[in-house]
């Protein structure tokens, strides 16, 4: 149900800038420059965007609490070089997989910008979550927005800095929070809060802590919209996947033109249904006004979208002269939403999934590495056998325990000396030094290919063959 204001609260915000002589019709703060006062609005797109703001900022803050067996669910131990996401960990040398996977995001958010514009800026990106959670914070402690102007206009009283005071205090708390939890995904976070708590915790994460605490208080209290059109690189370059169909926050300057003003005695009967109340200017968080048509700062957050239905609720006017559309459908002409180029996106995203889906099947829970002793190339003994010494290390990437067999081919008569079989704990990494003899009158030249067979007993699947050399003499 849309929200219905009064027309005299839809004046109020202007009222006192247009009182102003450094007032600007651009949202921004008549007496800061660059500081955008954004006003509260509800409807529909925000109940959208609260919801899975909070639902977002839950599954942050929540996730490294979560046990999985004896560890967290999520655990990037770095000293262990051990990453735990769910039931899977993964190692260094399993980097290609992060690679795929932010390629796999970089090709889901190109599909998502190309289909529906900078959606993902308005209801998902970090940024945008943690800027709407503070102005959340300041609405409530400082009061809407024309009493925080003219609270910032005046002279100090202990009230205002009272509430400034609160809502600083509140910024640092969620700041905070944010740091600790950030700092608990790589290092257990109930341990950590414990040592914060006793006073010992270790001084980098300590550093750490304060510097996500730092940089989350400047980002989403002051800098806010500047990181968006400053800083983040996607508010650059997302113009050029956007075409004619794209579905974008847009004015229709056909019915909302020429503008007319809220009072009815002044209004003329030509006139459009836009009443210029600038309420759709108050409510964006990056202070632009989306009657001047499509901008790169907008982030397709529909804040203006519910104001402005609303006011078109109050005056028994039509929905949607500020709505998601195309160019296309404000000029007219049909809309297409299959086209070339998000078929393409669609495709390329749908073929690294399934070769995601099939490298992980694929995935052998076991590492597997064999280096040459490089002190002796070989030893002969009097039985006229030569011998070869390696290093084979091992790592168990599998939830359990297994028991593993290692043999080796490639030489007639090549024999394994020392235990063949061992057991290795889930997640555990064990050194073998190895050593392979075979008789010295099958070596035909001084380099031989040998084999390493590695398989888990009691699950045959999980088994490697690592192919390295067998050195020797080939004089009798």
């Amino acid at each position: 149900m849309t929200q219905r204001i009064p027309l005299q609260d839809l004046t109020s915000d202007a009222a006192v800038e247009h009182h102003s002589p450094q007032a600007k019709t651009t949202g921004r703060s008549p007496s800061t420059s660059g500081h955008i006062y954004v006003r509260e609005i509800q409807g529909f797109f925000q109940r959208i965007r609260r919801y899975s703001n909070w639902l977002l900022i839950a599954l942050y803050v929540g996730l490294p609490w979560l046990q999985w067996g004896d560890r967290p669910m999520v655990w990037f131990d770095l000293s262990a070089q051990e990453f735990h996401l769910f039931a899977a960990t993964f190692y260094p040398q399993d980097f290609i997989l992060l690679t795929w996977i932010l390629v796999l995001c970089a090709f889901g958010l190109f599909l998502i910008t190309v289909a529906a514009g900078r959606v993902w800026c308005g209801y998902s990106c970090p940024q945008s979550v943690w800027t709407f959670l503070f102005i959340w914070f300041e609405h409530r402690l400082e009061g809407p927005r024309h009493r925080r102007i003219r609270r910032d206009n005046a002279s100090n009283t202990l009230g205002s800095l009272w509430r400034k005071g609160a809502k600083h205090t509140a910024w640092l708390l969620i700041a905070l929070v944010t740091g600790v939890t950030f700092v608990g995904y790589f290092t257990p976070v109930g341990g950590l809060v414990r040592d914060l708590f006793s006073l010992e915790a270790h001084p980098w994460a300590l550093f750490w802590i304060g510097f996500f605490t730092l940089f989350t208080y400047l980002n989403a209290g002051w800098l806010r919209h500047q990181v968006c059109l400053h800083m983040c690189p996607y508010a650059r370059f997302q113009s050029a996947m956007f075409d004619s169909h794209t579905l974008i926050v847009s004015y229709d300057a056909a019915r909302g033109e020429p503008r007319r003003g809220h009072r009815k005695e002044v209004a003329e009967a030509a006139a459009g249904d836009c009443i210029d109340c600038e309420l759709c200017v108050q409510v964006c968080p990056t202070g632009i006004d989306i009657r001047d048509g499509l901008q790169y700062e907008c982030i397709g957050c529909a804040a203006c979208i519910d104001a402005c239905d609303s006011v078109m609720a109050r005056i028994d006017k039509p929905l949607g002269l500020i709505r998601y559309t195309t160019e296309r459908a404000l000029e007219g002409k049909p809309t297409r939403f299959w086209r070339p180029q998000l078929l393409a996106y669609m495709a390329a995203l749908f073929s690294m999934v399934v070769l995601l889906i099939g490298f992980l099947n694929a995935r052998v829970p076991m590492d597997v590495e064999v280096a040459r002793d490089r002190q002796t190339l070989f030893e002969s003994t009097a039985e006229g056998r030569i011998i070869n010494y390696y290093t084979v290390t091992l790592r168990n990437q599998d939830t359990k325990e297994h028991q593993y067999a290692l043999s080796a081919t490639g030489l007639p008569g090549l024999r394994l000396q020392g235990a063949d079989t061992f057991v290795l704990a889930a997640n555990e990494t064990r050194q073998l030094r190895v050593a392979l003899n075979a008789d010295a009158s099958a070596l035909t030249q001084p380099s031989h290919p040998v084999v390493l067979h590695i398989v888990a007993l009691d699950e045959p699947s999980i088994s490697s063959n690592i192919e390295t050399r067998f050195l020797g003499s080939t004089r009798q």
